[in-house]
């Protein structure tokens, strides 16, 4: 199969019936191998451009062709030392392959993809990668166009914006003969870190800023700031006072190590060893550190005039702080990146093993794949469905941030926090099943899931912590009406004015009124309205749930109101991710139903594109049955189920399965991994057993077998 140029976008067109199933006769399950070069599937391609979107030959085959090359390799028996050491090699590697960091740094949806494939191959190196190239450059390169107006097309036009030693300082980051770290959260501060301690003291005489590290609560804690990997510099949170007033917090570019060690008043102690990959995390505390004026990342958020006045165009300081490190926006859509290819990785690897594995058949001397058993591809193919939604959110979201306007950036943001939430929650339950479903091979180190389930937990926890990324998107859908579902159709209005794509979702908590016509009695699990307004029901109950609960607490204690809410409020996020994935589906489906575009005939003689939208339809509708099946209690006491729907939503689940199962292999081919990159892992192959082989084994040996005398 190509994966070259991955054609046309999926667009919106009228969703008629992306739910409904299609017969697709598998009466046993039948596991080749995937992934293998000549495939003929006709199902792949269209599938890959749903995953990939329309421009794969620029966005994705540059990082793809990286994961198969040899620096990418794994390197047996290494230490973690040397694991380490490893890592920054290949961000010099990387950093070779481009024409303009600038651009890279400049461009969200080439930094998620370089996450997306290369995170599965090398967790370590991506950290430190990200930082490099989001954190601490692009803090910088942001700097320079809201100080100096630099346009951020080139590596020239930014250094050719700054005076000779800013543009070394820079020329020397591109180049990474100095390496960028990001320095923000502290001992005492995570997700507060808008409160963090470390001050930045403005001295009037040497018109510069003194770092200082107050106390132990201070330190700096797990920025990449030992030597390994050569000097380093960082841009440091710090709070900032000027003749003593605290003016909030800011990013200051401050050296750190030299090729040797630490530099002058930096002390830098390595922490104990992370769950995962090596990574050098490290305490960083400064001692009277001193640093010029243009240390000072400023901006809008503020500024040290020429005559040592500060001013700043932002009077709330928690907002001086959140414009300061708005890279961590982007930095939220490379670790939802990270999270999606990570699953797609390990499913795959399960899936193919699934194939290779055989075990006895019911018959004697029978011997059958593990995958043909319905324990056993069962939660694979509920994870296939999940995976296709958890990619296609991700689109969704980076479309969000790159289309955004001034009005809109904050429900851009608010999309973009939640996806990473969702997606890397998601995630960890997807690697965990496929390691499962290995059993215990999969625990071996040499399998590479260990190391993917160890890395999720990073995912999980970098560029704010998923419970409390949730916990503000709750906060703000509870506290405004525009976020909330608001008053649906009533049945005289028709069937046909649920929930769809592009249209404000609709309140449906509570039975429908009338004779019964539009009743959920009268409603089939294969009508697409239908389960777009359970969708949105879902969300509905569980932000009504958190207003009752905040309702019943006096006003006056804010934590007592938050505290009674949270729970459901958390629920009702949750829910609002899960109707964003499934819009996400029903746009992809739409778009590979024949004649939906240029690309697309109108008549159905391309077999091909039909049957992919055809599996497509299925995955989404395993997706959506499968969240309405878990909160199917809440939709029946709401009137939005029929007793009925409790007996058909397991029915319809399994035949969904039963339906994909066969089809396994070439969803996740549709995945686009390199074979090389599955060549690293034994556990994918249908030698498998070759990795375990011993050269000096008796099974090796040539017995010489004496034959009796005549």
């Amino acid at each position: 199969m190509s994966h070259g140029s991955a054609g046309g976008r999926v667009v919106s067109s009228p969703l008629i019936d992306r739910y409904t199933g299609v017969s697709i006769n598998i009466n046993a399950v039948v596991v080749n191998s995937v992934n293998q070069a000549g495939s003929t599937d006709p199902t792949v391609d269209p599938l890959t451009r749903v995953l990939f979107g329309e421009d794969f030959d620029r966005e994705h085959a540059p990082w793809r062709r990286l994961a198969a090359a040899a620096p990418f390799r794994r390197r047996p028996g290494a230490s973690s030392g040397e694991r380490l050491a490893m890592a920054y090699e290949r961000l010099r590697t990387v950093n070779d392959t481009l024409d303009s960091p600038a651009e890279l740094v400049a461009d969200p949806r080439g930094l998620a993809a370089l996450h997306e494939w290369l995170g599965p191959v090398d967790p370590a190196f991506t950290t430190v990668a990200g930082i490099h190239y989001n954190l601490f450059l692009g803090s910088l390169l942001d700097h320079a166009e809201g100080e100096k107006g630099v346009a951020r097309g080139t590596a020239r036009d930014a250094a050719g914006s700054a005076d000779a030693a800013d543009a070394a300082e820079l020329a020397d980051f591109f180049a990474l003969r100095r390496v960028g770290t990001f320095l923000c959260t502290e001992v005492a501060h995570g997700n507060d870190a808008v409160a963090v301690e470390t001050t930045a003291a403005y001295d009037r005489e040497r018109d510069g800023f003194v770092l200082c590290t107050p106390h132990a609560g201070a330190q700096k804690f797990m920025p990449n700031t030992s030597p390994v990997g050569g000097p380093k510099s960082g841009v440091v949170a710090a709070r900032l006072l000027v003749d003593g007033a605290d003016q909030g917090v800011f990013l200051f570019l401050t050296p750190l190590t030299d090729a040797v060690g630490a530099l002058p008043g930096v002390r830098v102690r390595r922490l104990p060893a992370r769950l995962g990959s090596p990574v050098d995390h490290c305490l960083t505390s400064f001692d009277r550190v001193f640093v010029g004026r243009d240390a000072l990342l400023g901006g809008a958020q503020g500024r040290i005039g020429e005559d040592g006045v500060f001013r700043s165009e932002q009077s709330n300081r928690r907002r001086r702080f959140l414009t300061s490190i708005g890279r961590v926006t982007a930095g939220k859509l490379s670790m939802s990146a990270c999270a999606v290819g990570s699953a797609r990785v390990t499913l795959a690897l399960a899936v193919r093993y699934g194939g290779h594995r055989r075990i006895s058949g019911s018959r004697g001397g029978e011997r059958v794949p593990v995958f043909a058993h319905r324990s056993h591809h069962g939660p694979l193919v509920g994870a296939l469905a999940m995976v296709f939604g958890m990619t296609l959110l991700h689109r969704t979201a980076l479309d969000a941030w790159e289309s955004r306007t001034e009005v809109g950036t904050a429900e851009a943001e608010r999309l973009v926090a939640v996806a990473k939430g969702w997606i890397s929650w998601r995630a960890r339950e997807v690697i965990v099943e496929s390691r499962e479903r290995c059993g215990a091979q999969a625990l071996l180190e040499n399998n590479g899931m260990t190391e993917l389930l160890a890395g999720i937990e990073g995912v999980i926890t970098a560029e704010g912590d998923n419970v409390a990324i949730y916990a503000k998107a709750a906060a703000e859908m509870l506290f405004s009406a525009a976020l909330a579902p608001g008053p649906g159709p009533g049945p005289e209005q028709g069937q046909g004015q649920g929930q769809g794509p592009g249209r404000e979702p609709v309140a449906v908590s509570g039975p429908e009124p009338g004779d019964g016509s539009y009743g959920p009695s009268r409603r089939e699990l294969t009508d697409p309205l239908f389960l777009d307004g359970l969708l949105v029901a879902v969300e509905s109950v569980w932000l009504a749930r958190a207003r009752r609960r905040m309702s019943q607490v006096p006003h006056g204690d804010s934590l007592a109101r938050w505290n009674a809410a949270s729970g459901a409020a958390l629920r009702a996020v949750e829910a609002y991710a899960y109707r964003r994935a499934s819009e996400a589906y029903a746009v992809a489906v739409a778009g590979l139903a024949p004649g939906s575009s240029p690309s697309s005939p109108s008549s159905g003689s391309d077999t091909s594109t039909t049957s992919a939208h055809d599996l497509l339809r299925s995955l989404h509708r395993l997706f959506a049955l499968q969240w309405i099946d878990r909160n199917s209690g809440d939709l029946l006491a709401g009137g939005r189920l029929a007793p009925r729907h409790l007996d058909e939503l397991p029915e319809a689940v399994e035949q969904l399965i039963s339906r994909l199962a066969g089809h396994a292999p070439a969803l996740v081919e549709s995945f686009a991994l390199p074979e090389e990159m599955f060549a690293d892992w034994p556990i994918s192959g249908a030698g498998y057993v070759d990795a375990y082989d011993d050269a000096e084994g008796a099974w090796h040996a040539v017995l010489a077998v004496p034959v009796a005398p005549a």
